[in-house]
């Protein structure tokens, strides 16, 4: 009966987590489009024109001795996004709703834990984005901003899931 829950949970975890993601992208691509050039050009400078998920496909394609060309590194960087996002659903579904904390705000406080722990900590960490001192504030605004609204939409698709199923 437990291992049926967990693979339900991991389940319903991992359509909250898609959902999720797709609402971080929405939030962060408007902010991104509606902040100032100058934020925007350092930004940009900052990360060298990579996302954070394309210098990870990248490390990939190296280490399996392959070199990407543009376009393939941006799919496959996207492709790691959304299985981060998808992941962080599944965990977040068999685990993280368990940790009071985290639900608080209607799962805002798990947004903002893994948006501490991912944008702000372990992308450093591996050495695929530089420290987030380099950015510029709003680079972290708009990745909290992003991330609450991913905690808040997983959240709320796992409650509907779970009046459901």
């Amino acid at each position: 009966m437990r291992k049926r829950t967990v693979a339900r949970n991991a389940l319903k975890g991992a359509v909250a987590g898609a959902v999720a993601t797709w609402v971080l992208d929405r939030v962060t691509t408007y902010m991104y489009e509606h902040e100032g050039r100058p934020e925007r050009e350092r930004e940009d400078l900052v990360r060298a024109g990579r996302s954070a998920y394309e210098s990870a496909a990248e490390r990939v394609a190296r280490l399996l001795g392959r070199e990407l060309r543009e376009e393939e590194r941006q799919r496959l960087g996207m492709a790691i996004h959304w299985l981060l996002g998808v992941g962080a659903g599944v965990a977040y579904a068999v685990y993280g709703r368990n940790v009071p904390s985290f639900r608080r705000a209607g799962g805002g406080g798990f947004g903002t834990a893994f948006w501490a722990a991912v944008d702000e900590g372990m992308v450093t960490l591996l050495g695929l984005t530089p420290p987030p001192k380099e950015f510029p504030w709003q680079t972290h605004a708009r990745g909290l901003a992003g991330h609450l609204a991913y905690g808040v939409a997983a959240e709320q698709t796992l409650r509907v899931l779970d009046a459901v199923a």
